[in-house]
């Protein structure tokens, strides 16, 4: 970002007089006198450019990144490696400077890339169609749920208590304004209860939401689940880690009729919470109601092959009122580095990735449960998370952690009291066994 901006004096009086105005009050006039503000800014006073690079570095070091530390916090944001080559081609002006394809017949470079995130997306999904990526992963699980109610003509929503706490909330959110009905279903040893699931559904349920692996990290029974919600005549939503679909039955495999997910693993960084996006795709059944806007391949009058906005069911596309959804971004620089993560890693290598995950979790969960510090919060099989109970206080034994610059797990007893001192730890492929056995050594104090 530039630090300077080059307008002189003589610059903004020349382009007041180009648009017929004397000075910046005049150009203002429009807003009432009495919303102006006539005190002074309780901000500090203006610093000089030197001043103030120091001042912007000095706050910056006070920040912990994941090239200070050993990451083990996840918890919905994960740490896992980007090729250095996604940086560079990301940075490339035509990339990071588009939007919005608004004329999509000249942007075809635009409308190829989201063509084959959509394609790869279903790959990884199972599914039939995929829309060209969408805010984020909580706002992709919401849009599925109003889509559901739309599309069953019926109100309520049971969603399982074990997908993530933060998305649950986004869908209550927006629940309230749209006559929609949230009821959560409890877990039993991590995992869905599934008799809590059957005595809740009922002739008013439009979908089940269930997230696997879920936010213990532990892998629910999406056949099971989805046997059940099609018998009532519901939809199954499924919240998946994108990661975890090169190695397990895909939603779309399993029965699920929308799949969902937070997209951030898939070569995009941590970024101190964002921006990141979601991910959506349907059956086919289901196409025509989804948010946002598909790209289609044709042929051209001269027979080349060419892209199209397929379905455009944006605000910005149609009237509001009819629009399947007024959340209007679709996140088309980050799925643009979700493509390049999945074009360079490939088939085998995301599959690689997925099981140095899951052979390093299990290898730290034993480690850890080792020392005798910790237990087994539940037994069910997880991935790359786990839920861990401490004999000691979370905020103190990562305060600990943190002096040897190791970021631990999630307190779980912020979103579930039940759990008190409960642990969720990450392991990616970028632990180490040296990074490993320094946690369980530090953590077993």
């Amino acid at each position: 970002m530039a630090r300077y901006i080059g307008n002189t004096d003589e610059d903004r009086r020349l382009m007041l007089k180009e648009i017929g105005y004397p000075d910046i009050e005049s150009l203002f006039k429009a807003v009432p006198d009495s919303v102006h503000l006539k005190d002074k800014l309780n901000i500090p006073e203006a610093l000089s450019e030197m001043e103030l690079v120091r001042s912007m570095k000095n706050m910056a070091m006070e920040n912990v990144s994941t090239d200070d530390c050993a990451c083990f916090l996840g918890a919905g944001s994960y740490d896992h490696y980007i090729p250095s080559a996604i940086d560079q081609l990301v940075s490339r002006q035509e990339f990071y400077t588009a939007y919005t394809p608004y004329q999509p017949e000249i942007s075809q470079g635009t409308l190829q890339a989201i063509f084959e995130y959509q394609t790869m997306i279903c790959e990884l999904t199972g599914m039939a169609v995929s829309n060209a990526s969408m805010y984020d992963g909580a706002t992709a699980l919401t849009e599925a749920a109003i889509m559901a109610c739309e599309a069953v003509k019926r109100p309520e929503i049971l969603v399982a208590s074990t997908v993530h706490p933060e998305s649950r909330q986004v869908l209550k959110t927006y629940a309230q304004f749209r006559n929609m009905k949230v009821t959560e279903i409890n877990f039993s040893n991590g995992q869905l209860d599934m008799d809590d699931l059957n005595s809740k559904l009922s002739s008013d349920t439009a979908a089940v939401i269930i997230q696997s692996p879920n936010f213990f990290g532990i892998i629910e029974d999406i056949g099971k689940a989805a046997d059940m919600a099609h018998a009532n005549k519901s939809l199954l939503v499924v919240s998946a880690d994108p990661i975890s679909l090169s190695i397990l039955k895909s939603p779309g495999e399993l029965g699920a009729d929308i799949a969902v997910g937070e997209g951030q693993s898939l070569g995009n960084q941590l970024s101190f919470g964002g921006p990141y996006l979601g991910f959506m795709a349907v059956t086919e059944k289901l196409m025509r109601k989804m948010p946002g806007r598909i790209v289609g391949q044709t042929n051209d009058a001269e027979g080349n092959r060419g892209f199209v906005l397929t379905l455009q069911t944006r605000e910005q596309h149609i009237r509001r009122e009819k629009a399947t959804s007024n959340i209007c971004s679709n996140q088309a620089l980050n799925a643009l580095q979700v493509t390049m993560y999945l074009t360079f890693m490939g088939k085998e290598g995301l599959k690689k990735v997925a099981e140095l995950c899951l052979n390093k979790a299990h290898y730290a969960h034993d480690a850890l449960v080792g020392t005798g510090k910790f237990s087994p919060l539940f037994t069910a099989p997880f991935f790359k998370e786990f839920a861990l109970k401490s004999s000691e206080n979370v905020y103190d034994l990562n305060g600990r952690l943190l002096e040897s610059k190791i970021m631990g797990g999630y307190d779980l007893g912020k979103d579930y009291p039940e759990l008190e001192n409960g642990w969720l730890v990450a392991v990616t492929e970028k632990r180490t066994r040296q990074e490993i056995d320094l946690l369980a050594g530090k953590a077993g104090e």
